[in-house]
């Protein structure tokens, strides 16, 4: 795998780690959501991540695209494959004074725990952290291997 292909792999994770972050922080912000424009309350939503399309190579083509001196395999990363609603996230609360009441006096929230969307919160600013210090690391490495050939 060559420098680009980190940098690609890098890339394509800080990307799926800051729809991460949007996506939590609009569970935060609509934790008391009890209408939205469908009449229903906020659902949560997660982030569904998958692995970036890859060339499939078995070990003979592999050892053939190697021996031709062909350029390395594609590499792949990780993406965001869907932002899903969690289907039973909401919550009963006794409220008979808030306009979403039932007739029993009952509003439905979001079931959205804030001490959860902060550890989601804090484990995807690490995650984007630790790659954007991966690129950093690469582009340090490149600048040096430009200077190493201007030598």
């Amino acid at each position: 795998m060559n420098l680009f292909g980190v940098l690609e792999v890098s890339g394509s994770a800080l990307k799926a780690e800051r729809i991460r972050a949007e996506v939590v922080a609009a569970n935060m912000a609509n934790a008391e959501t009890t209408r939205t424009a469908d009449g229903t309350p906020y659902r949560r939503q997660h982030v569904v991540f998958s692995s970036a399309a890859m060339e499939p190579i078995n070990f003979a083509g592999e050892l053939m695209s190697q021996a031709a001196a062909q350029s390395e395999p594609k590499i792949g990363g990780v993406q965001v494959s869907a932002v899903v609603q969690d289907p039973a996230s909401t919550l009963r609360r006794y409220d008979p004074g808030h306009p979403d009441a039932d007739k029993d006096g009952y509003v439905n929230y979001p079931d959205i725990n804030p001490l959860t969307e902060m550890v989601d919160m804090m484990g995807a600013t690490r995650a984007y952290g630790l790659n954007a210090s991966a690129v950093q690391a690469e582009k340090g490495m490149l600048s040096a291997s430009l200077d190493i050939l201007k030598s």
